[in-house]
């Protein structure tokens, strides 16, 4: 049996937990923390970490660069279902989700055309991230006041969604190359989902309060991916994936510290 067959399971499993892992965290704590956590690369990791294992480290870390640089296109995609949703008064999940796939996959294409390296991938981003934060900052940050719970329906249905998506991305890697499976790597596999579970549950205003938190967070995404392009070439994807998930969580770390010194002042 090939090893791509052998790590299907795994995707599945790996994609649902994060999936309902994220959909607790914004029921039991709160929206504008599950917005930071979303950034945190659990689906874009799932993705480069299968990608390395099929196709090589060489071949992910390559593809990193341009997942970096495709991390402007997930900003682009939680702006544009910040802006269908406030504006949709009818189908508003199914038009939102739609609008921002759309989004997304015209934003990957125009940065697919880009000659970008690592310097230019990251200061895109870096720049997109300030921009979108800047614009989201006079959305209101929400609770879960009263939570709803999620049927086990619900939760399954979302998370395989995001299982197929991850499944898309990792066998189409070989076939569209390293560029483009990296860019489809920062698609917000696990966010997309959690923000139509939240969106039905509990209203535009805690999806929103989610998407204005989203450009904070996505530092820990671009650390990582920043961190995979470096560390997988030269050690592998086990050992690379530890550093760049240290990275990551170093970076949401120094964010705690950062808003709890700012609340203390």
């Amino acid at each position: 049996m090939s090893l791509t067959v052998l790590l299907i399971p795994a995707k599945i499993l790996v994609s649902i937990l994060a999936v309902v892992g994220l959909s607790l965290v914004a029921e039991r704590v709160s929206p504008k923390v599950a917005g930071i956590l979303s950034g945190y690369p659990l689906g874009t990791a799932i993705a480069l970490f299968f990608i390395g294992l099929e196709n090589g480290p060489n071949f992910a870390g390559q593809g990193a660069v341009y997942t970096l640089a495709g991390l402007s296109a997930s900003l682009v995609l939680v702006h544009a279902y910040q802006s269908a949703s406030a504006r949709l008064q009818r189908y508003a999940v199914a038009g939102s989700a739609l609008a921002a796939v759309l989004a997304f996959l015209l934003a990957a294409a125009l940065l697919h055309r880009l000659p970008l390296n690592l310097p230019t991938g990251l200061l895109l981003t870096v720049a997109v991230a300030a921009f979108y934060a800047r614009r989201f900052r006079r959305i209101e940050n929400t609770r879960v006041t009263n939570p709803v719970p999620f049927t086990r329906w619900v939760l399954l249905l979302r998370a395989l969604a995001a299982a197929a998506i991850v499944l898309l991305i990792t066998g189409l890697a070989k076939l569209i190359g390293a560029n483009a499976s990296g860019i489809l790597s920062a698609f917000p596999i696990t966010l997309f989902p959690f923000l139509l579970i939240i969106h039905q549950a509990y209203g535009k205003e805690a999806v929103h309060t989610i998407i204005k938190n989203y450009p904070f967070g996505i530092g820990a995404l671009i650390a990582y991916a920043l961190s995979v392009s470096l560390t997988y070439p030269r050690y592998g994807v086990p050992f690379g994936t530890f550093l760049a998930f240290l990275a990551a969580t170093g970076y949401l770390l120094l964010l705690a510290a950062v808003t709890r010194r700012g609340r203390g002042q």
